[in-house]
């Protein structure tokens, strides 16, 4: 998704685990006013600064909370490994889990107005949905938010990717008694993997006809799955894809155009090919206008953990229409 420039934003606007920014794009070109983010990894925060400000810090959140200035509104895609079905699943006994109480605690400090909060879909599920009642207990009748959340799917709303998260809505009741909020509607999916793919691609992404097969074998010994490539949707970008997993898991096409310009390559290799870190960026809905400025092996990583810009930013539209904010898009 390109920017989009405003004449004046609204809403002042908090990021907390904000990675490279996918979840603050979205808010951005929806109008908002992102005057402080926070990630703990370093590369993230490069990539956070080189493409969109420098009003991110880099910290452990419990160290700079005395730093998050007042604001209106509070986001973030909080630590998924304590609910991730990729994961142990520890929920609260990990140490991550715990952050939500973090989090818990900066609202109760600034009276956050509104709440949007994203994480893996097994949230809904995870000890049998206790977590999540415990959450939205807090979240309800601790601190008086007015909830909705959805599990939506980036492939709904533009881009050829399955990626279903979880999204958490909240508005305090004592500054908006009547809000009528709904999450965006699906929208008609026009393009296909295959339509992001990068013309020009370099010998280092084609596997080895070695790896080939490991790569595209079903399984082993109790664990099985189907692997298949040339997807029209693309698998959820995962942050361990530059370990290179199965078929089964992650996402490879076949590209014989470009493995017919490198004929003369020193090893063996296959015309299969994972995905560019560029066309990861464009799964993710990050705008073409995005500099590189860390190694492949962090982008996979930071496009693995984003959330989908689009998908962000349709759901920011929709709590601008619920407040009934209008801003003038300036787009010279």
């Amino acid at each position: 998704m390109e920017t989009i420039h405003y004449k004046k934003r609204h809403l002042k606007t908090v990021s907390l685990f904000s990675g490279a920014g996918g979840l603050d794009l979205g808010f951005l070109n929806a109008g908002f006013d992102i005057i402080w983010a926070n990630d703990i990894n370093k590369y993230a925060v490069e990539s956070y600064k080189a493409n969109i400000g420098d009003h991110i810090v880099c910290e452990d959140l419990s160290e700079c909370l005395n730093t998050i200035p007042n604001h209106d509104v509070l986001i973030g895609g909080f630590p998924c490994q304590p609910f991730s079905m990729m994961g142990e699943q520890k929920g609260f006994d990990d140490h991550r889990g715990t952050l939500f109480f973090t989090i818990q605690q900066i609202l109760e400090t600034h009276n956050t107005k509104i709440i949007v909060l994203e994480n893996v879909r097994n949230l809904l599920t995870h000890d049998n949905g206790v977590t999540f009642e415990k959450m939205k207990n807090i979240l309800e009748n601790e601190l008086g938010y007015l909830l909705y959340y959805k599990v939506v799917n980036t492939a709904d709303y533009g881009i050829p990717q399955t990626r279903r998260r979880l999204f958490i809505v909240g508005f305090k009741k004592e500054f908006y008694p009547n809000i009528n909020f709904t999450f965006p509607k699906e929208k008609e999916l026009t393009k296909t993997m295959q339509d992001i793919l990068d013309k020009n691609v370099e010998p280092k992404y084609f596997l080895s006809e070695k790896i080939l097969v490991t790569i595209l074998a079903h399984g082993t010994k109790n664990y099985k799955a189907k692997s298949e490539i040339d997807l029209s949707i693309a698998r959820p970008l995962t942050a361990t894809m530059h370990k290179m997993h199965r078929a089964s898991q992650d996402n490879y096409v076949t590209d014989v155009k470009n493995r017919l310009t490198f004929e003369n390559n020193e090893k063996p290799i296959s015309n299969i090919r994972k995905l560019t870190p560029n066309e990861c960026r464009k799964l993710q809905g990050f705008p073409n206008t995005w500099k590189k400025v860390v190694s492949d092996t962090q982008e996979y990583i930071q496009f693995g953990n984003a959330v989908t810009v689009d998908t962000a930013y349709y759901i920011a539209k929709e709590i601008t229409k619920a407040l009934k904010i209008e801003t003038g898009v300036d787009n010279e």
